[in-house]
């Protein structure tokens, strides 16, 4: 009996460390989700590569030991291109290094060396390419390229050298380094609309509930760190990208949390949508801080289409709060609970209604 009981004991015990063990993968499994969200700004070195040697060589057969250089050029290096494709929504894919292909060299019997192919970055719709703070191209339609490193040229072989002066030229030069830069990728347009709001309001579970984004979410309180971005998708085909902003903070226009990282977002964002948090006292004072931060930000900001989204209506403090929120703003609210899904449907809509007056 003694016996039976330590082995129920032993197995109830491995039974808890099993649990343990598979809620410690759930939590690296969402912090794996974490990572994966939209990317908006990239910090890229480019390295062209550089083009093949030249060669060095003289022609011998038979009978015609003196047949005078027949060295090669030297392939040119590949170039980096930058290439627009409207099927990319994120700069998440960009690496932070390229190198380019190095050209081939030359060979005797005067055969060039092949060019090398190019290197292709591929980038969204609205990227611009800047250097030291520097714009040097808006890439704003589909397929559209540019050129962000160029390769090198390649080396000359003896032949090239060969004159009337000089019959049996030695000389062959190496080929040319691919040109090196550092470049940042910035998303001119990030999504139609945003989603701001302070931490924990609900932004997260609202955008899983109107579109196909799947950000982390949890029963207890946490922020997102990263910007998602989800696309919203209407009878007639037409798509509408909403991002979840990372919520801001007082004093956000003085980078406080990493505040102007967070209002640069909402910055690239065409219409706004304010998520209030009606379970808490005094909602509207939210929406007045919101507001100031972003005035104090970029003025310009006041001026886009906007409406309020009150969330977490399934609360019964809420209702309580909707009438007085209403009483004292000028602005569409729009109550919704991104926990059950009710009214969604009409955010939905009223989306797609700010997209055309915009």
């Amino acid at each position: 009996m003694l016996l039976e009981k330590h082995m129920k004991l032993l197995r109830l015990y491995g039974g808890l460390l099993l649990q343990r063990a598979h809620k410690h993968t759930a939590a690296r499994l969402s912090e794996k989700k974490l990572s994966r969200c939209f990317v908006d700004h990239r910090r890229v070195k480019v390295v062209a590569g550089s083009g093949g040697n030249g060669a060095s060589s003289f022609h011998s057969e038979p009978r015609k030991e003196w047949g005078g250089p027949d060295g090669g050029n030297g392939g040119a290096g590949g170039d980096i291109i930058i290439k627009v494709d409207r099927q990319v929504r994120s700069l998440s894919s960009v690496s932070p290094v390229y190198h380019g292909k190095d050209g081939e060299a030359g060979s005797s019997q005067n055969c060039f060396g092949r060019n090398a192919s190019p290197t292709y970055i591929a980038v969204p719709v609205g990227t611009l390419v800047k250097e030291e703070g520097r714009a040097l191209a808006d890439l704003s339609q589909h397929g559209q390229l540019y050129t962000v490193a160029y390769g090198g040229a390649g080396g000359k072989g003896n032949r090239f050298f060969l004159s009337n002066e000089n019959r049996a030229p030695l000389t062959a030069t190496p080929g040319e380094k691919g040109q090196e830069r550092v470049v940042q990728l910035e998303l001119r347009t990030m999504a139609h609309a945003a989603l701001v709001g302070f931490p924990n309001a609900g932004k997260s579970s609202l955008l899983r509930a109107i579109s196909n984004a799947r950000p982390a979410v949890a029963a207890y309180p946490f922020t997102t760190l990263k910007p998602h971005v989800g696309i919203v998708t209407y009878r007639d085909h037409q798509q509408l990208a909403v991002a979840d902003i990372p919520g801001l903070i007082p004093g956000a226009h003085l980078n406080r949390g990493l505040g102007v990282s967070f209002l640069r977002h909402i910055e690239r964002c065409r219409l706004l949508l304010f998520v209030l948090d009606m379970s808490s006292a005094e909602p509207w004072e939210q929406l007045q801080q919101l507001c100031f931060e972003l005035d104090q930000y970029n003025p310009q900001l006041s001026h886009r289409p906007r409406a309020i989204v009150a969330n977490k209506m399934d609360l019964p403090e809420a209702r309580r709060n909707l009438e007085a929120l209403r009483s004292r703003v000028h602005q569409t609210v729009i109550p919704v609970s991104a926990l059950t899904g009710h009214n969604t449907a009409q955010l939905i809509l009223h989306l797609r209604e700010m997209s055309w007056c915009r």
